[in-house]
């Protein structure tokens, strides 16, 4: 707050810039073929949506100070509920609430299944409905609602399928697994699953996230790592920096591609795809910014490989460096 002369600690920008948009955040990984992976076993991408609605990132927290009783109220027009949460009989503690819609899930649910039939993948929902019986629990109805009424026939003819699973046991088999499937998440799960991934596949800079809204028209494309803060800090003291710029070119190139279908835009769409190929390519042949090239080569690379590296990418018209 000091740094920048704010008066609040606002709550995230993007947390409520994706709950005006009330989207799905669909992640996959950006995969070349010389950056290792963390996990061999993903010989197949994996597809995260992240419900980008409610849940922590529009909670309203507090900082209880000394003893006294918590309680969860709704007035509504035809009942009210009053819980008590919990007494507090010490110093006192932390307390959250937060929320979620039923439109805002059926429309996860909904993005989620055409996501997932598009691609012909399997769908699989997590959530910890053992513990949250109520709130999780009506995830899970609602997915199995829509299932039942607008997806089954329609998965079973592609020999696809959907299937819920605890996030535990889901985190579990998809360490094992292949890959080929879109996992859906929760806001919070999708969050550090996204990065989960995008790891295992490689690098976090490598990552594709494209928040898809319920009218199907409106988008917004972002590098899934969020900020470079680490980098920043250093950039302040007159330090060199090495910042992977593919994940950001790509927030760019899907939302360019978007504007190409919604305007029927051959020539864009075009672009878009070769930029994003441009990327790619770029890495494979051997240019590529300081991250990749640890991955690829080792800790033990020295700075004059990794110099040369710069060098060449400066050189030859690479479209991501």
């Amino acid at each position: 707050m000091k740094e920048f002369n704010l008066k609040n600690m606002w709550k995230s920008p993007n947390g409520t810039i994706r709950n005006i948009l009330n989207g799905t955040v669909f992640r996959e990984p950006i995969i070349c073929k010389n950056v290792p992976r963390l996990v061999p076993g993903w010989t197949k991408p994996i597809c995260i949506g992240r419900h980008a609605f409610g849940d922590q990132y529009r909670a309203t927290d507090a900082v209880i100070k000394g003893p006294g009783k918590l309680k969860l109220v709704f007035e509504g027009k035809e009942e009210q509920i009053d819980l008590e949460v919990f007494n507090f009989t010490g110093a006192g503690g932390v307390a959250i609430s937060m929320y979620n819609t039923d439109e805002s899930i059926r429309a996860f649910a909904a993005a989620s299944m055409a996501t997932a039939y598009e691609k012909k993948w399997p769908l699989y929902l997590s959530t910890k409905n053992t513990i949250l019986k109520k709130y999780d629990g009506r995830f899970k109805d609602i997915f199995q609602e829509i299932y039942e009424a607008e997806w089954k026939s329609k998965f079973e003819e592609a020999g696809i399928w959907y299937e819920h699973r605890l996030i535990d046991d889901m985190v579990a088999y998809a360490l094992k697994s292949e890959g080929g499937y879109v996992w859906a998440c929760k806001n919070y799960d999708g969050d550090v699953q996204s990065d989960f991934l995008a790891q295992g596949f490689g690098s976090l800079g490598l990552m594709t996230s494209v928040l898809v809204c319920p009218d199907g028209k409106t988008i917004e494309a972002e590098a899934a790592h969020g900020t470079v803060t680490r980098h920043y800090r250093v950039h302040q003291k007159g330090g060199e920096t090495s910042t992977n710029s593919i994940a950001s070119i790509f927030a760019w190139s899907r939302g360019l591609a978007h504007r190409a279908k919604l305007d029927d835009n051959a020539r864009l769409l075009d672009f878009a795809q070769k930029l994003e190929a441009a990327c790619v390519g770029t890495v494979e042949s051997g240019k590529m910014t300081k991250d990749l090239a640890l991955l690829i080569h080792g800790s033990n690379s020295s700075g004059k490989k990794i110099g040369l590296i710069s060098k060449r990418s400066k050189g030859s018209n690479p479209a991501c460096m």
